[in-house]
């Protein structure tokens, strides 16, 4: 045999032998290897996984009155690998052609599909790759262009200008407009269209109860198949603060698709639903909830300010009844969100003034070193040991304990507190609650500031209101305190949680964080901080005909900000009260932050005062509270 023949014959089998080697090889890793990722990339070629967003629970007032709900939205996306791909192209060319032929009208479905693809061949065989992609463009932005509320130039320009290969070009559309526009995509055999459903929150009463409501907003997210969708979640307030009960539970639905890219009819493999959120029943009452922000944005406006907040709570139980911060927003619209959606109620601390001589006064009350006449040596304005410097803003001789309140006297208040001590003082402070959050269901609360420096200057001025910082929330739960039996209560927002057949999933009850004082010196303290609101006190103006209010006052001084010291002639105003002030129906506080008016002088009494009578009538009225005292003759006349 011929040895060049014989090498000939060895080297090709070797040849032969190693490429079967290598495809075998090949093979193996293919089949054994990296089966899951080719079996996975075949997956995502022909399958279709669509989300089913679940339906975010809806939050109600007390009285289930809806505030914040869902409404089912789509967004209308472009594949432009779909779009551009000429073979499937073609199929809403042969749609066109096939529909404006005679006898369409009387064919069945089958016949129509039939003649749909008879004719797609004759328009890939006689029109070019590039001239079938034009005319599908043409076609598919002359039939959606009007129902999406676009020119037919805008949404051309939408796509073609877009970079991604997967554009939106219509968001937030409503659920009958959606289905108007499948149907449209699917009559015409339009590719390359797609419809991404999501969940719009919509906001029934959008300008109340705005920073306690909150809102929602979107995240980005990438799905397995490189699509960016949006997922929305809760980004301020109860919205947030209750996002894992809200939210409920996303589903999917599988489909597939055919080697064209068609979806195959009834192919759907699997199907997770939805599971829809809880409803959060809020305690808060939208009734009371209007009256409270109207009356101060009326307090705003007269007086000349821009800040300010309303707190309205149930004394036995905690419930908050209605919350009010200015400035505010629209949370349909949520402009200037970055400059009003900062929570005053909660968030903003103030030095709280002659409100805050409560603590002093009820302290002493409760460890029996005085009685509610218990007569006090005030200096007629001017005490002055060292450097403790304490000044009233009316000379004053002997006032009782009652005195003290009635008269708003920083003297009396700074040696009542000083009958205590300094550490006993300010571990009533404490016990009040002042110098740590409330523990309110809200974000971003603030803990105030209320320590013992030990210092004794701070320690006078603390005991009349300054050389402290408290939240509007805070000073509500403390006036809470006396208006029920002694107790704090932790502040409540969310009364239930609500599935959509009206079961209660879960209820809130009410909590008590410390026993401040007894229920008798409660009842004195009433007593009281009554005869604030009566003739001679501070706070007349606050009055409620048809009711005995009690409250009391505060006027601080601002400080500055920018420096040592304080602000001249700029305050921030309060009036803390309660009604019927023999047993409270509600507690309530407000504050007005730098009034600027030169109609009245800046005080509590003043300013904040009236605001909480008209407050306290129009609730009282709206909550059917009956009298407690006999209406003045002049006014019965008219109601008569």
């Amino acid at each position: 045999m011929n040895t060049a023949f014989q090498t000939r014959c060895v080297l090709l089998c070797t040849i032969l032998v190693i490429v079967l080697s290598v495809l075998s090889g090949r093979l193996v890793q293919i089949q054994l290897v990296d089966r899951h990722r080719y079996a996975e990339s075949s997956r995502k070629a022909y399958h279709r996984v669509e989300k089913l967003p679940a339906i975010r629970g809806m939050i109600v007032d007390r009285h289930e009155e809806p505030l914040a709900r869902s409404i089912p939205v789509s967004t209308v996306f472009v594949d432009k690998n779909h779009l551009y791909d000429y073979k499937l192209a073609a199929f809403a060319l042969a749609h066109q052609e096939a529909s404006a032929e005679e006898g369409w009208c009387q064919l069945d479905e089958a016949a129509r599909r039939r003649r749909i693809h008879a004719l797609r061949g004759d328009i890939l065989n006689r029109e070019t790759d590039d001239a079938i992609v034009a005319k599908h463009l043409a076609c598919a932005i002359g039939v959606l262009a009007r129902p999406l509320g676009m020119r037919r130039e805008e949404l051309r320009a939408r796509i073609e200008k877009s970079r991604g290969k997967w554009v939106p070009v219509a968001k937030d559309l409503p659920e009958d407009v959606a289905d108007g526009l499948r149907e449209l995509v699917d009559t015409h055999w339009l590719q390359g269209f797609e419809f991404q459903n999501s969940i719009k929150r919509w906001y029934t009463a959008p300008n109340l109860a705005t920073h306690l409501i909150g809102f929602t907003g979107e995240i980005e997210e990438t799905n397995d198949e490189g699509k960016v969708g949006h997922r929305v979640v809760g980004r301020f307030g109860i919205e947030s603060a209750m996002e894992e009960y809200l939210a409920g539970r996303d589903g999917w639905r599988q489909h597939s698709r055919d080697a064209r890219g068609l979806v195959v009819p009834g192919g759907s493999t699997s199907l997770l639903p939805p599971r829809a959120g809880l409803n959060v029943q809020l305690t808060v009452d939208m009734g009371l909830q209007a009256i409270v922000e109207e009356e101060l944005d009326a307090c705003l406006v007269e007086f000349d300010s821009k800040r300010g907040a309303v707190v309205l709570m149930d004394p036995h139980t905690g419930e908050i009844l209605a919350m009010a911060s200015r400035p505010h927003f629209d949370l349909n619209q949520r402009r200037n969100v970055d400059t009003n959606g900062f929570n005053y109620a909660v968030q903003a601390i103030y030095e709280p003034g002659s409100t805050f001589k409560i603590v002093a006064v009820a302290a002493v009350l409760n460890e029996r070193l005085a009685g509610p006449q218990t007569s006090i040596f005030c200096h007629h304005g001017l005490y002055q040991e060292g450097a403790v410097r304490v000044p009233d803003h009316h000379p004053y001789g002997s006032l009782t304990l009652e005195g003290v309140l009635v008269k708003s006297s920083n003297i009396g208040a700074y040696k009542f507190a000083r009958q205590l001590g300094v550490t006993r003082f300010y571990d009533y402070a404490m016990r009040w609650g002042f110098g740590s959050k409330t523990g309110i269901m809200l974000s971003g609360e603030s803990d105030g500031i209320c320590r013992n420096t030990g210092n004794a200057v701070d320690f006078s001025r603390a005991s009349y209101g300054y050389a402290l910082n408290v939240t509007p929330l805070q000073m509500a739960c403390a006036y809470s305190v006396i208006a029920g039996d002694g107790k704090l209560p932790k502040p409540r927002i969310v009364k239930s949680l609500v599935a959509n057949d009206g079961t209660v999933i879960e209820n809130h009850p009410p909590e008590f964080t410390a026993q401040v004082i007894k229920p008798g010196v409660a009842r004195q303290m009433r007593e009281a901080l009554a005869k604030v609101t009566e003739e001679g006190g501070t706070g007349t103006l606050a009055a409620v005909p048809g009711y005995k209010v009690a409250g009391k006052t505060g006027t601080a001084l601002k400080h500055n900000p920018n420096g040592r010291g304080y602000l001249d002639g700029r305050y921030t105003v309060s009036f803390a009260g309660m009604l019927p002030a023999q047993n409270p129906a509600f507690v309530g506080i407000v504050v007005i932050d730098d009034p600027l008016t030169t109609k009245v002088k800046r005080y509590g009494g003043t300013i904040a005062a009236p605001a909480f009578g008209r407050i306290g009538a129009r609730a009282a009225a709206y909550l059917n509270l009956q009298p407690t005292e006999p209406l003045a003759e002049e006014l019965a006349e008219t109601t008569r």
